[in-house]
């Protein structure tokens, strides 16, 4: 493996306090304690801990961390203990660059996170370069486009989310009058693309194309051309927060039609903030469709509250995953870092809580979502 540059003397806990105060919790060490054959592995989580993405953050935390503490518990790796901690990239790309060099200097051998897509792909070319693997729950297709082999997803990307919502949507349930409103971030622009492929796969032309931005809080103007156009269903590609205020928005000018998407409109955070009363109807395209869905998930699920003292979720089931997937590697490759942990993550078969993982040359390893509707609060899988 390559030497790792030490990154400068001034991106330390201390110096780095006013850009990422959060991640200043992690200690710092030199690469041989975690990189050799002593001493604690250490891996870094990193999503955002605060501001409005915070929601996702928090969940991915708590997946990683019961994972992580399973491990632990029977012994560690080799008879070594995981030492995970954990950078707050506060959704922003440039935090998160700052935070790669830090990793990449205090002796991190792999990366779980971030949530967030525009902030994983920043972050890619430090990791590529430091030879560090990161499991991103990201689902945008851009981060395919990245193309680095030290990149992995713990989930599908928008292409597998939204053909399978297309399916379901025009080929099962016949419905052709859609209108889409997404934002223009890196995951908004991710499902606008995949789902408008979908579309014009079918020959299916949206009857409107609305596009806000990332941190918009009010969507009247989009919201009103939308509802001249009396759409059947209106697809979201936004996150949780922000599809909520649209949706309730949307209630509010007298808009009746269903939504659908993926990830985001099936957390809790998606229902508190639109009302649950809104939500109903809402199609959602998603790998885990609760924590009923299956015996591997019903134990999940009770060690997430047992631990917590709340409800898993599908971000916290994708880390989960990752965090499995990682450690499993590591296991198999005798605490590897750099190129060879990352082909043993590659080399990696897990059947996980989102299904059979199998890595491709993308870093793509599940390819499969399930459709679910939101009925009395409750996500409830559709037959198939």
């Amino acid at each position: 493996m390559i030497r790792r540059r030490r990154y400068l003397a001034a991106v330390t806990c201390t110096a780095a306090a006013a850009v990422v105060a959060a991640a200043c919790s992690a200690p710092g060490s030199d690469k041989s304690s975690s990189a050799g054959g002593s001493g604690p592995i250490k891996i870094a989580v990193v999503d955002a801990q605060s501001g409005q993405l915070s929601s996702l953050g928090a969940w991915e935390l708590k997946g990683a961390r019961l994972a992580v503490g399973e491990w632990n518990k029977a012994g560690g790796i080799n008879g070594r203990q995981i030492q995970l901690d954990v950078f707050d990239d506060q959704g922003d790309p440039t935090v998160g660059t700052t935070l790669a060099r830090k990793i990449d200097s205090e002796g991190y051998v792999a990366m779980i996170g971030t949530a967030e897509s525009a902030v994983t792909i920043a972050m890619a070319p430090t990791l590529r370069q430091a030879e560090i693997p990161n499991i991103t729950s990201g689902q945008s297709p851009g981060l395919v486009a990245v193309n680095s082999p030290f990149l992995f997803l713990n989930g599908p990307t928008s292409t597998t989310y939204d053909e399978t919502l297309a399916k379901y949507i025009v080929d099962k349930k016949g419905i052709k009058n859609i209108a889409l409103i997404t934002n223009n971030g890196s995951f908004g622009k991710g499902e606008h693309d995949a789902f408008s492929k979908a579309l014009a796969s079918r020959s299916v032309t949206p009857v409107a194309d609305q596009v806000v931005t990332s941190d918009q809080k009010d969507f009247s103007a989009a919201l009103t051309t939308i509802r001249q156009k009396r759409p059947q269903l209106i697809f979201l590609g936004a996150e949780e927060v922000e599809s909520g205020l649209i949706v309730k928005q949307a209630r509010d000018l007298g808009i009746t039609a269903p939504f659908a998407g993926a990830a985001p409109q099936g957390t809790p955070v998606f229902l508190d903030t639109a009302g649950a009363a809104n939500v109903e109807g809402t199609i959602v395209s998603s790998p885990y469709l609760g924590n009923d869905a299956s015996d591997a998930a019903r134990k999940f699920a009770a060690a997430y509250k047992a631990a917590y003292g709340q409800d898993a979720e599908l971000h916290g089931a994708k880390a989960y995953d990752g965090t499995q997937i990682l450690l499993t590697a590591l296991k198999t490759s005798n605490a590897a870092t750099g190129k060879a942990l990352a082909d043993a993550i590659r080399s990696t078969k897990y059947t996980g809580l989102l299904g059979n993982f199998a890595y491709d040359d993308t870093g793509v390893g599940v390819f499969a979502t399930a459709i679910g509707t939101i009925t009395g609060g409750k996500l409830v899988a559709e037959s198939a």
